[in-house]
């Protein structure tokens, strides 16, 4: 197995005319030993069917094949979906265990086989939408790492009480629990992009309640977070119809209508989901 470095991944690039895409999120991993860190630090076996979601040229999918029984790569670009396997094909003797799917991860809803491990370059400006969408979609992803931005990466593993805590903490929190993983350096992509980036690792829990209980949750978590420094009792005025009956409410299912939406967990949401208005 040879893995692409710097000089590979230009080459590849020439090969196709291509030029990274803003639109696409294209910032492509030119080292090996940080693709090698990241399928290590995932904890991938010769068991683990892994999901990788944006492999562009096939930095990370390399890597990935090392270690893992099989790979999954959802990638959206056409010209990259279809040089993926010949890039495999030249670099590795693993490329029956490889299977790249052309389409818009956001709208997948299945795959030939089911995943066990989620390890990704997030595209930056759909990062957070994505990785919700694997959660919910495969219940077999039983882990994971994803590559991010740094200012999401330090919102999807925010605690309460914290300034980054929020929405996407919330939202990913009803199906695994998140942890920060490490940092990246800039110079380790082409091209270099304008932000940092963090590795987030998630380890799958039991879901709180079904998919009717989610709704309700989710919908919660967007209203109070929608007036974010609004005490619940405020924010969640136009859910009961008044302040003084989102009080009643939050009083019945036992969380202080004076606090924010920041200082709450999952299951907090969940309690108020669960009573009836």
């Amino acid at each position: 197995m040879s893995l692409l470095g710097a000089a590979e991944i230009r080459a590849l690039a020439l090969e196709l005319d291509l030029k990274p895409a803003k639109s696409l999120g294209q910032n492509f991993v030119i080292d090996a030993n940080v693709c090698r860190k990241i399928v290590r630090t995932a904890g991938v076996t010769p068991s683990d069917i892994a999901l990788e979601i944006g492999p562009g040229l096939g930095s990370l999918t390399l890597a990935l094949l090392e270690d893992a029984r099989e790979v999954i790569a959802v990638e959206i670009d056409n010209r990259l979906a279809e040089l993926l396997p010949i890039t495999v094909a030249r670099h590795s003797e693993k490329s029956e265990s490889f299977t790249v799917i052309n389409q818009d991860a956001l709208t997948l809803v299945s795959l030939p086989k089911e995943p066990t491990v989620l390890v990704a370059n997030l595209p930056y400006n759909i990062s957070v939408p994505v990785l919700l969408h694997m959660l919910e979609i495969f219940p077999s992803l039983n882990s994971g790492v994803v590559m991010v931005q740094a200012e999401v990466a330090d919102r999807l593993s925010a605690k309460p009480g914290t300034k980054e805590y929020g929405i996407p903490s919330l939202k990913a929190a009803w199906w695994a629990s998140l942890s920060s993983a490490g940092t990246v350096s800039r110079s380790i992509f082409w091209p270099i992009p304008g932000v940092d980036s963090k590795l987030v690792a998630f380890k799958r829990g039991p879901q709180p309640g079904d998919e009717a209980l989610r709704r309700k949750v989710f919908s919660l978590i967007d209203t109070a977070f929608a007036q974010r420094r609004k005490m619940l009792r405020s924010a969640l005025s136009g859910v009961y119809g008044s302040s003084a009956l989102a009080e009643a409410h939050l009083s019945k299912a036992g969380i202080d209508p004076t606090l924010r939406g920041e200082s709450l967990l999952i299951e907090d949401f969940c309690a108020i989901a669960r009573i009836e208005s």
